[in-house]
Order: structure tokens, then sequence, then C-alpha cells
């Protein structure tokens, strides 16, 4: 409940002065040339998972939690994305990533590709790849990674270098026989040779760049961890070949120098991450730490970098109905965007958190200051007269019946790590929602994010910002040195010296 301090009115006007005063200073806008860029993804992490993953922050830490700050929760500007796909209301993974990453709206299922392009009908591929700007900043010389706690070739990530009218085709293993012959490639294959020198790319999904019944490296006696591909191909040799590093567990990963790694690629799990709360701190790293391995690669290049991250398991979370999962996941995220801070500057590092799409998750209940976010509302129903959890799911696999009336879930561990939330609708998966979802935005050009905006536009303006892509005239050709408008005279005279001696 509430602290001595907040009983007092000036404890509030103090705070909502301090905060006035921060307020004003966004007056003088960053209008520097962000020589990085930053995405953070949240798979599914709408506004009511942004909340209570604030909330369990504060409370891991001994507070009541609703007065934290996320680190997302610091960025100075705050923006809507509206998520729908060119022919869905309520969204998937594919279409939306094609949206922030390519910076075109697409059709839900596919990924790299224009709306043009139709699921699963391979004929439709060719002549509507669309590029991501992940491809826009290699293509200006900057080092690009990608960073997820799914497998690499998942939704999110495979719109930042694949072209693929369904995004299911992990590896031609995964692949109807008419597909392969019309020519087209698994997402797998395509993260390798679309574009060859991506400098870092981390997450799961071994079993996709394996032939047929290869045994698992760290499960070889668990066929269905087995290799995938019937082409025969090795993707993980063929990269080494290429002298890029290798590493499929934590020790690997953390022994590795960053000033010795100009291309890496790590793949911890045959398939997806473990969640945070199931992850083995032995063999699996956390996102944190691969943030923290890739910033340090990548920040090496002197024309900067673009890099990926995406915390994807908080929409798996949320699928099974197991809100703990999901929370902890966004929680881990925030720490990765903390890392991501320290290890870079405002000043030349515009830095983009967002999701791509919402769940039906909620909660609620009028439940009091410092209620745990996975407790019990206060009261119970005055219709069936049984207690109720705040958290909740409009539908979802948590919809259960005991002898015809819903479960008492008082009698049950309902703050235990996969307990699945009520919902009201019975699903086997629960679903996404169709609600807007918040973009959180700092450094250079970070206040072109504002209002109430189409996912596709998001690209546009991070692109505008490292004078990449389509939007260069108001960059100096071949410079990568600030805007001289915001900056002292003396500083801005150097630095136009500078440039002309070069």
């Amino acid at each position: 409940f509430a602290c001595k301090s907040e009983k007092d009115p000036d404890f509030w006007k103090e705070w909502a002065q301090r905060t006035l005063k921060n307020a004003l200073t966004l007056q003088d806008l960053n209008k520097n040339v962000a020589k990085n860029i930053i995405l953070f993804l949240g798979d599914g992490m709408g506004v009511p998972t942004v909340t209570a993953a604030r909330i369990l922050k504060g409370q891991m830490s001994g507070q009541n939690g609703e007065e934290t700050q996320l680190e997302m929760d610091k960025f100075p500007y705050v923006a809507l994305s509206k998520t729908y796909n060119t022919n869905a209301q309520v969204p998937d993974s594919a279409g939306t990533a094609t949206a922030y990453l390519c910076g075109v709206k697409a059709n839900e299922g596919t990924v790299g590709v224009s709306a043009a392009a139709v699921r699963s009908q391979c004929n439709t591929t060719q002549g509507n790849e669309v590029k991501s700007i992940l491809k826009w900043a290699k293509d200006a010389g900057k080092s690009v990674g990608i960073v997820t706690t799914t497998r690499v070739n998942h939704a999110t990530p495979s719109a930042a270098y694949a072209h693929c009218v369904d995004r299911d085709w992990y590896s031609d293993g995964d692949m109807p026989p008419e597909a392969l012959q019309s020519g087209c490639k698994d997402i797998a294959r395509q993260l390798f040779e679309n574009i060859p020198d991506i400098n870092v790319i981390m997450g799961g999904g071994r079993r996709s760049m394996y032939p047929r019944n290869t045994p698992d490296v760290e499960y070889p006696g668990d066929k269905k961890h087995n290799g995938t591909r019937k082409d025969g191909r090795n993707l993980v040799a063929e990269w080494t070949d290429r002298k890029g590093y290798y590493a499929w567990n934590r020790k690997e990963l953390l022994s590795l120098n960053p000033n010795d790694v100009d291309y890496l690629l790590g793949l911890f799990e045959p398939g997806d991450l473990p969640y945070e709360l199931e992850r083995n701190k032995e063999t699996d790293p956390s996102l944190t730490e691969m943030v923290d391995v890739a910033i340090k690669i990548l920040r090496k290049n002197e024309r900067g970098f673009y890099l990926l991250v995406e915390g994807g398991r908080i929409d798996h979370g949320h699928h099974e109905g197991k809100a703990k999962q999901a929370l902890h996941e966004a929680v881990e995220m925030d720490r990765a965007i903390t890392r991501a801070g320290l290890l870079t500057s405002i000043y030349d590092t515009l830095t983009v958190v967002t999701a791509d799409h919402s769940h039906v998750f909620s909660f609620g209940g009028y439940t009091p200051r410092g209620n745990s976010i996975f407790g019990l509302a206060p009261i119970v129903s005055d219709v069936d007269q049984k207690p109720f959890t705040s958290i909740l799911y409009g539908n979802g696999p948590g919809f259960k019946l005991v002898n015809g009336t819903r479960e008492n879930v008082s009698t049950v561990h309902y703050e235990q790590n996969n307990y699945q939330a009520q919902s009201a609708v019975p699903l086997s998966m629960e679903t996404h929602g169709g609600e807007d979802v918040a973009i959180f935005s700092k450094g250079p050009m970070a206040h072109l994010l504002h209002g109430v905006q189409e996912q596709h536009y998001i690209p546009h303006v991070m692109a505008y910002a490292a004078c990449i892509g389509q939007n260069k005239d108001h960059c100096r050709a071949n410079s990568g040195s600030p805007s001289l408008s915001h900056i002292s005279p003396t500083l801005a005279f150097l630095l136009s010296v500078k440039w002309l001696l070069c």
C-alpha cells in the first residue's frame, strides 16, 4: 500500500515538477545522424504486457511494482503503432515483421514480400520481394546483426533477410514438393545466401541447418531434434568454412573475445531457446548476454551498425496461457535494453522498442496496491461466488470446467511458472490481440516516432535517422558526422574543417 511519503501531496507535486523539467529539455531535438540503429521487438508485447512486466520487475526487487520504471519507460518518445496486416484485422508475426523491417504492409504468414504475394503459393514470390532495413544498412557499409530467443529462421528475424510466401518453410524438409520444384528456397538457406555477410546471428534453430537425421550436438539421443534438411547441406559447416565463428552453448559464446570476431553464428538450441524461467544457465545464454556480445562485435565498425533484437518468447508464453513465463520474458528483454543503453550513446544511437502485435491478455479485478501480479483479485465473483486471478485471457487453453462450473482457482497453484490463467473461450492456443501497440524511442530523430502511426513507418524513420535507404537528401554525401544544427559553433567549425579535408 501507499508508503508514508506518498501520503504527502508535496511528494506527488515534486515528482511532477521533476518530470516537467525533464520534458522541457526535449524541446531541443536530437537531430544528429544515427551512426547506430537498434530495434528491440517484443513479440506479442501489447500495452497490458508492458504494464504487467513493469509491476513484476518492481515486485522482483521487493517493491509494490506499480511505481517501477522499465528501461523502455525512460525513453522520451512514445507513439502507437497500428498492427493490422493487409488481409488481417488481427495480425500475425510474419506480416507485421515485413512492415517494421521492410517498410511495407503485407499479408499474414508471408515474410519479405509485398501484399501481391499469396501465402503458400510459391509462384507469387518472384518479383514481389522487398528489401529490409538490415539490407539497407549493410549496403551502406554498416555491420548488421540479429539476436532472438526464437529460432533464427522464425517469423520475426526471417523478414530481415528472407523473401518467402510461407513463414513455416523453415528448412526444405518443411516445404511441399511443388514449392521446391518451382524454385522456392527455405528460410534457413536464405539466411546464408541472400545476405551472406550478416555479422552476427544468434538464437535457436540448429535442426534446420543440418542434413536430415543428423543427431543434434546437445541432444544426440533425441530424434526429434535431428537435422531436417533434405538437400544434404550442412549450413553451419558452410558458415565456418567461410571463417565465421560458431558457438552452440553459453560457455563458447562468453569465451569469445569480441575484438577478434567479425562474424558470429550462435545457435543454442535445435528449436527455440527455453523460457528464461527454465533456462539452463550453464548451456544457454540469456538475451542480455547475447545482446552484450553482439554490440561489442558490431560497434567495431566505424560506420556503425544495425541490430535487430527479438524477445520472441513473450508471444509463446501468452499463446500457452502461461502469463508468468511471458512476463518474465518481457522483464529479461528490458534487462537487455538496459545493457544496450550502457554500451551505446543517445548522441549517435537511435534505439526503438516496440511490438509486432498484442494478445488477448489482461489484468484487473480492483486489485490493491502491491498485489502480486500473479495473485487473486480481492473479491469473488458475484455470479458464481468463486475467486479469480487478476490475470485473465479472452481465449486460450486456460478454460476449464469442474462439475460444469468454473474451476475454483484457490484450490490450485496459480502462481507456479506454468499455470495457465483462466480464459473466457476454450482454444488450444490463445490468439493475438488487434489493438495498437506502443513504440518507445530515444536518440537521433526519435521525435519522428510520435502520434498514431502505421507500423510500416518505423523502418523509414530509422533509415532517415541513419542516412540509409531512400531518404538521404538531408544528409551530406558520404558523411557519417552529426547534423550541425544543434551543436556548438566551435564544434561545428571543427567538424566542417574535418569534412572539407576528407
